[in-house]
């Protein structure tokens, strides 16, 4: 039987680089320091709580916006840490994944023949949204060894049609993270401009030495347009459930939720609820996550000391980049696989990350693992 012809809405897009790279792992009984997730699990309360709810009936839909319980919590923790008092009813939206609510608000403002600014090496679900959207993308890349944007290049290329700009802090996968000046010339560039902003700030308790993660829901007048994207999987080492938040002003939540419905409508009930109720009881949790991974980072670069490799500390995230110029002057991509398979430590090439890549050698590797999955994994590449 013919099977009808069908013409992509993605042409130029393939399977993720994450499930790439985390199948290579598993099929060659690699350590898999590629996908950005942990190999330990979740808080015994959190998870004692979600039992506790999956057993005692609280398994039917949800509201379409989150339990209330939740949005509150929310609320109330984004007041604590950034100022802002969010209205949990009109402003705070529960989504299945970050993926999802980057998904939503990127649907929320572009339209056909808008376009959108990413600043490279970007994580890779913003374009392809962009592009369903109906609109384009701009890359602005940021160069090593720092990755500090440069603000006279955003200028340069704002049009007529920039509809908005999309920014990661801490940012993955560079865990460079935006500082005060970084703020101060993003006001600059959208003054007086109908452009939205779009914050991915799933790693925004993961940020060391003493840094303040600079939220887009700390500045009024930069909230006033924005969506602040915010994870629960990264926060909590719980990746696998994809459940996050979106907070936004009433007018853009109401856009927002206008497609969330029709996406994925609601997110599962009882890991709602266990989530409210630990968000609630144990806030030292997130408030202790920067110390948790900087301990982590510390661990890795420590033993890294002894390698061929040359890096600086990661500012925030769970990823630490290595520069491997020293070792090899062969693609990252090729390498990272060919070490994956004759070395078993998977690792991401960064320059699959970028529009046009630069002439680098840089590889991103996960320190979220336990300890011993660090300093076996640390022992591989200190003899390569």
């Amino acid at each position: 039987m013919a099977v009808l012809p069908l013409q992509s809405k993605l042409p130029d897009v393939g399977t993720t680089i994450f499930t790439i790279m985390s199948k290579l792992a598993a099929d060659e009984g690699a350590i898999n320091l590629s996908q950005g997730y942990p190999d330990f699990d979740g808080p015994r309360p959190l998870l004692d709580r979600v039992s506790h709810y999956l057993a005692n009936g609280y398994n039917q839909y949800p509201p379409m916006a989150g339990i209330e319980p939740l949005r509150e919590a929310i609320a109330r923790k984004v007041e604590s840490l950034y100022g802002l008092a969010p209205d949990p009813d009109t402003e705070v939206t529960i989504t299945s994944g970050a993926t999802e609510a980057l998904f939503c608000a990127i649907n929320a403002v572009i339209g056909s023949g808008d376009e959108a600014l990413l600043f490279d090496p970007c994580y890779d679900s913003y374009e392809p949204a962009v592009t369903l959207a109906g609109g384009s993308c701009r890359h602005i890349p940021t160069l090593a060894p720092d990755f500090r944007v440069d603000w006279d290049r955003v200028r340069d290329a704002i049009r007529p049609n920039t509809r908005l700009i999309v920014l990661n802090t801490p940012h993955n996968p560079t865990g460079t993270v935006w500082d005060e000046s970084d703020i101060d010339a993003l006001r600059s560039v959208v003054a007086d401009r109908d452009i939205y902003l779009l914050a991915d700030e799933v790693y925004e308790h993961v940020v060391f030495d003493g840094r303040q993660h600079v939220s887009l829901a700390r500045y009024p007048d930069l909230f006033a347009r924005s969506f602040v994207v915010s994870s629960f999987g990264k926060t909590y080492h719980v990746t696998g459930w994809k459940v996050a938040y979106c907070v936004a002003p009433a007018a853009l939540t109401e856009e927002f939720r206008r497609i969330h419905q029709f996406v994925t409508f609601t997110t599962a009930t009882p890991l709602q609820y266990g989530l409210a109720d630990f968000l609630a009881d144990c806030p030292q949790h997130h408030l202790n996550l920067a110390a948790f991974y900087q301990a982590k980072r510390d661990l890795f670069c420590g033993y890294l000391r002894e390698s061929r490799f040359r890096l600086a500390p990661s500012a925030g995230t769970f990823f630490q980049l290595v520069d491997y110029g020293a070792i090899s002057d062969e693609p990252d991509t090729a390498l990272a696989r060919r070490w994956t398979v004759q070395h078993k430590v998977a690792s991401i090439p960064v320059s699959v990350f970028y529009e046009d890549a630069p002439d680098q050698r840089y590889l991103r590797f996960c320190f979220a693992k336990d300890d011993a999955t660090l300093e076996r994994a640390a022992a591989v590449l200190c003899r390569l």
